[in-house]
């Protein structure tokens, strides 16, 4: 509805409501966490992360309100049909920008229980937002590089241990655990230091993954596989708020949790991990044809999208 003001000013509106939204309910989420902070026992969780959860899918409404009011996006959405509200999901999806976290969020509030991501510890202090993701119990993981765990091996089990402690508190409510398959954004740079035999995307790191479905397969309904294309390009986090993100074509497939990998080592079996990197490497491979077919399909289009 404001697209028609200049591009800066719509900037500046998304960004004023963008924050009032989250100035709002992060007081309202730290309130009730505080709460089950001083009661740690489990009737209390049971009562207060519900509530939790309901406080975060309306601050998430409230985004896809702004959204709305200063976008004018045209969205091709796909495979968003007959989720389960109720249910577990293990959530994984291609990266390319920040952009990427709110169209997640924006389709699929209240179609699945709310997103929890896994972040980095430094997130944490995050203005604001580091608050809002610890209220609602957001693992943050120290992530070490290889050299660092050769002088430091007791570090590394550490990521491992706070997997699967916040795999046992998601077990207690439906929850979709979000996974970012690649580990970091995509960009060209990354792509070619990586040698990625992908067009579109970087190598897919599986630990992650491997440890959520190790702590919870039994759980799982299913992985729902996300593919996310910008056909005019992945946009910068303030070319979103300017109104500049015309299109994007969204395509959901739900996927079974493969069985015969739940149960496995993977951190301890080189044959469990080189059978999950040959799973992983297929859906891989699945999305990148995907991707390049979504994109000639784009850019046959006659017209303004």
């Amino acid at each position: 509805m404001l697209n028609f003001l200049p591009a800066p000013l719509v900037g500046l509106i998304a960004s004023l409501l963008l924050a009032l939204n989250a100035l709002f309910w992060v007081p309202v989420l730290l309130l009730f966490s505080c709460v089950k902070l001083l009661l740690p026992i489990k009737a209390v969780r049971l009562l207060i992360d519900p509530l939790l959860l309901h406080i975060a899918e309306t601050w998430i409404a409230g985004n896809s309100g702004w959204m709305r009011l200063t976008q004018r996006t045209s969205w091709d959405v796909q495979g968003v049909e007959g989720l389960n509200y109720r249910s577990w999901y293990l959530v994984n999806c291609n990266h390319q920008s920040w952009v990427d976290i709110l169209v997640l969020q924006h389709l699929f509030n209240r179609r699945i229980p709310l997103l929890k991501f896994f972040l980095k510890q430094q997130l944490i202090w995050v203005p604001v937002m580091g608050l809002a993701w610890w209220a609602l119990e957001f693992p943050f993981m120290r992530r070490h590089s290889e050299e660092f765990l050769k002088k430091h091996p007791e570090m590394r089990g550490k990521d491992q241990a706070t997997t699967r402690k916040a795999c046992e508190k998601f077990a207690l409510i439906p929850t979709s655990v979000m996974n970012f398959l690649e580990g970091t954004r995509f960009t060209p740079a990354k792509h070619q230091r990586q040698q990625s035999p992908y067009k579109h995307l970087l190598k897919p790191k599986v630990g992650g993954m491997a440890l959520a479905l190790n702590a919870m397969g039994d759980k799982f309904q299913a992985i729902l596989d996300v593919t996310i294309v910008y056909p005019d390009g992945a946009p910068a986090f303030w070319q979103f708020l300017t109104g500049k993100l015309k299109r994007v074509i969204v395509r959901v497939r739900s996927l079974p949790i493969p069985q015969h990998l739940v149960q496995g080592d993977y951190a301890g079996d080189p044959a469990v991990r080189e059978a999950y990197q040959q799973w992983a490497q297929q859906m891989w491979a699945d999305k990148d044809a995907q991707i390049e077919a979504l994109i000639s399909r784009s850019n046959q289009r006659v017209g303004p999208p």
